[in-house]
């Protein structure tokens, strides 16, 4: 366990010019008192960590020393090549240089694991668009991507609607979803963070100016809540619905999961036959009709009286169909 945490110490000194010691022991999950141990062991050890005193102090490594990863273990290895998403690489233009990046991390290896590349993608591959769909690269998909790591603000014109709006974005993050890439961007001298299609961008310029980058945005988070929003958003109307168990398993499938998770909790006791009445939050009544139709026999809508009777007569003509 120290031994790992010693090493992390020193791959931590090494991308960062410094860190106190508190930095080091939040990295660590260690006290500031054992980061002083370690680093006083580490320079026994012959690595050159030099402990700056005072209220700006704090540890850094002298004489531009580097240490070879040739301390991963197989799996540790295995993990690092999993890393990357090829198809995201090639549409963001990197393919090259992540490419170039992985050939001299597997010269870094030991012998007995430089075949962590070949081993990892024989055993695991990543296929991110939907089914059914063909995935499009947006066109200036590389170029949004360089804006994100140079923290570069763009001027950019997107499509919204039937019109086209021309901001000064700060790109913060990219995001592919189910073969779709969205851009995760504040608008220059705003408070709010905003996503955007990329394939409803029409220009995208980079401009002089680099912004100076929140470094509490999390963008992880930002996105599932987010998407979570965008979910709950579209669901405008309600219809009240008796669903059999069978129907109550099939409802996630049927009407998504934020649907049917909201109205599950709405349903009261089952009756004789396992039914449960509920209320369901949808889009629509017309998207609901198309959407309940999928669950047959095992749902009944009861209100509004419009959806009842179209449903009605879909079961009346389904069952005429096949009389």
């Amino acid at each position: 366990m120290r031994a790992a945490r010693l090493i992390k110490m020193v791959l931590l000194l090494q991308t960062r010019a410094a860190m106190t010691a508190a930095e080091l022991a939040r990295e660590l999950e260690v006290s500031e008192r054992t980061v002083s141990r370690d680093a006083q062991a580490l320079s026994e050890a012959g690595i050159p960590v030099y402990a700056d005193r005072g209220r700006a102090g704090g540890y850094r490594l002298v004489g531009g020393y580097r240490t070879r990863l040739t301390g991963l273990a197989r799996g540790e290895a295995e993990a690092l090549f999993l890393s990357g998403v090829p198809g995201a690489l090639r549409d963001m233009g990197l393919q090259d240089t992540a490419s170039a990046a992985r050939l001299k991390v597997s010269a870094a290896l030991l012998p007995s694991v430089r075949d962590a590349s070949r081993s990892a993608a024989q055993r695991f591959h990543l296929d991110a668009p939907a089914w059914f769909s063909e995935p499009r690269t947006p066109e200036l998909l590389p170029a949004l991507a360089d804006a994100v790591w140079d923290d570069r603000q763009v001027l950019a014109r997107y499509r919204r609607g039937a019109s086209e709006v021309e901001r000064t974005l700060e790109p913060y993050g990219l995001v592919l979803k189910a073969g779709l890439w969205y851009l995760c961007a504040r608008v220059a001298d705003a408070e709010a963070f905003r996503v955007y299609r990329i394939d409803r961008f029409t220009a995208v310029e980079p401009v002089a100016e680099r912004f100076r980058r929140d470094e509490e945005f999390d963008l992880p988070a930002f996105w599932e809540e987010r998407a979570e929003e965008f979910a709950r958003s579209v669901l405008r109307s309600e219809v009240v619905v008796r669903l059999s168990p069978e129907g109550v398993r099939q409802l996630p499938y049927a009407l998504g999961p934020a649907s049917a998770q909201e109205g599950i909790g709405t349903s009261g006791i089952p009756d004789g036959r396992g039914w449960v009445t509920l209320t369901l939050p949808v889009e629509s009544e017309e998207v609901a009709r198309v959407q309940l139709r999928g669950l047959g026999p095992e749902v009944e809508v009861l209100a509004p009286a419009g959806l009842r009777k179209r449903c009605a007569e879909d079961a009346a003509g389904a069952a005429a169909l096949y009389r």
